[in-house]
């Protein structure tokens, strides 16, 4: 049943929501204001304080873990205590196939494995002709889908001790592999953020769509099948409703803005691995979000939230072709038929709902932001915003973020953004009360010393037992374990 613009209005009167175009002050803490917990914060956790408002104990607990310190291997700069490993590393590391492995890594999942293993799967987000790229996905034998085609991704094994690590090809001959998502059952979905047809740029194969990946069966992965019902445009990243069985996606795109999509499986379908390769190229229904807010009011664009708390009912709007044939998915609707926003990148299912990343907004947007989290909740069909960064001044000076891509959601509380912006690049973490703290820094500079450069930070993700983080310097391609005192954030 469609929930109304008036059935919000009516359902949310009197709660204080914070509606679109309010007045407020955008969530710009600096990454390094480590803020005091206050009273009510340590009251919370069952804490006394004396009379002058210390805690009993002499001691106050901040927000993240300090200040970073630089890496003399320059590389990777920690806070005190924490340390890092590096796992694979394009050109340099090599498959168990005896090729390297490959450049760009992005998405990534991670799964248990036996004897205490870790697998990755990790995305390779390398797009255009094969023949034009440093260290494509190899074109394994069986898991090829377009031989023209350089992406795909890579399942990497770490045994329990760390000392050793395996790493084979999941998927090759794919496009621009980019952010993905883990399936409820065990297996890792990537998505194409590229719609080259065939014949394009050497392309013998449409590109765009979601693959499965199983990262436990080599066999389940031969003879790859793209899930044409989930629809074919610049994928981003997919998460599943774990309740419900509809699957959600990010579209990253401009020219118009890109969309988010749900994908209701048909009638009597049950998920599970290598079900969705059995589906039809037009089974289940995909559809694209429409917003309003609190009065009712249509929302064009997700810029136009400026507070944090503002709270967006949400309506579905059936795509008409979602093999996008002649015409791209997100321009087969007016602007006044759906809700757009620029650079929908990661999300991230937790809480009953989906973490939703939008990167940035410029010229392209009513409203300039340098980064937004929102919050699904499909049982109440709302989207509240999390966390928004106002426009970084001067990215090329460390403090201040931007740019937030890939997510995850930390077993300490909050969630754990990779930045991919502008200047100085960042893993950081975020507090539900929307406090940002830096994790790491990128130190590896491949530009000059005059003009320094940066890669983007992806992939960002725990280790099922939750004490590694796993993140990838896209470029050169480093994947990296981090170890340290992690504890509760807030």
């Amino acid at each position: 049943m469609s929930l109304t613009r008036r059935d919000f209005a009516r359902k949310s009167a009197g709660t204080g929501i914070t509606l679109a175009g309010t007045a407020g002050l955008l969530s710009t803490a600096s990454a390094y204001a480590y803020a005091d917990e206050s009273r009510e914060d340590a009251a919370a956790r069952g804490q006394a304080h004396d009379e002058h408002g210390e805690h009993s104990k002499g001691h106050q607990r901040k927000t993240g873990y300090g200040p970073l310190i630089d890496d003399p291997k320059g590389l990777l700069a920690l806070p005190a205590g924490f340390s890092y490993k590096v796992i694979t590393h394009a050109g340099v590391t090599k498959l168990e196939s005896g090729e390297f492995t490959p450049n760009k890594h992005d998405g990534t999942a991670a799964f248990e494995g036996t004897r205490g293993s870790t697998l990755l799967v990790t995305n390779h987000e390398i797009r255009d002709n094969r023949a034009a790229v440093d260290h494509p996905v190899p074109l394994t034998p069986g898991l090829v889908y377009d031989p023209a085609a350089p992406g795909g991704c890579t399942v990497v094994e770490i045994s329990k001790d760390g000392r050793h690590v395996a790493e084979w090809v999941g998927l090759a001959g794919t496009q621009q592999n980019c952010a993905g998502g883990r399936s409820p059952w065990g297996t890792w979905l990537t998505c194409e953020e590229n719609t080259a047809k065939a014949g394009e740029n050497g392309m013998t194969k449409d590109h765009g769509y979601v693959f499965e990946v199983d990262p436990y069966d080599r066999r389940a992965n031969r003879d790859p099948k793209p899930v044409k019902a989930l629809g074919r445009y610049d994928h981003e990243a997919v998460v599943v409703d774990t309740k419900r069985g509809h699957m959600y996606l990010t579209e990253d795109a401009a020219d118009p803005n890109g969309l988010l999509y749900r994908w209701t499986p048909p009638h009597g379908f049950r998920h599970g691995r290598g079900k969705l390769r059995g589906l039809s190229d037009t089974a289940g229904v995909l559809e694209a979000f429409k917003c309003f807010d609190a009065r009712g009011r249509f929302v064009d664009d997700l810029s136009r939230a400026t507070a944090v708390g503002t709270v967006y009912g949400v309506d579905w709007v059936a795509v008409r072709d979602r093999d996008a044939k002649t015409v791209p998915v997100r321009k087969q609707f007016t602007d006044s038929q759906v809700t757009r926003a620029r650079k929908l990148e990661g999300m991230w299912w937790a809480d009953g709902g989906a973490y939703i990343v939008s990167s940035f907004a410029r010229e392209e947007s009513p409203v300039q932001h340098d980064g937004q989290v929102w919050f699904y909740d499909p049982a109440r069909r709302k989207l509240t915003l999390k966390l928004i960064l106002g426009v970084n001044p001067d990215p090329s000076k460390d403090g201040a973020l931007d740019g937030p891509d890939n997510i995850t959601v930390s077993p300490y509380g909050g969630v754990i953004l990779a930045e991919d912006g502008e200047g100085v690049q960042h893993l950081f973490g975020a507090t539900d009360a929307g406090k940002t703290y830096p994790i790491a820094r990128n130190e590896l500079n491949d530009g000059t010393p005059e003009s320094p450069s940066y890669s983007e930070f992806a992939g960002v993700v725990f280790s099922p037992d939750g004490r590694t983080l796993y993140a990838s310097i896209q470029n050169p391609g480093i994947l990296l374990a981090i170890t340290g005192p992690w504890r509760h954030q807030g």
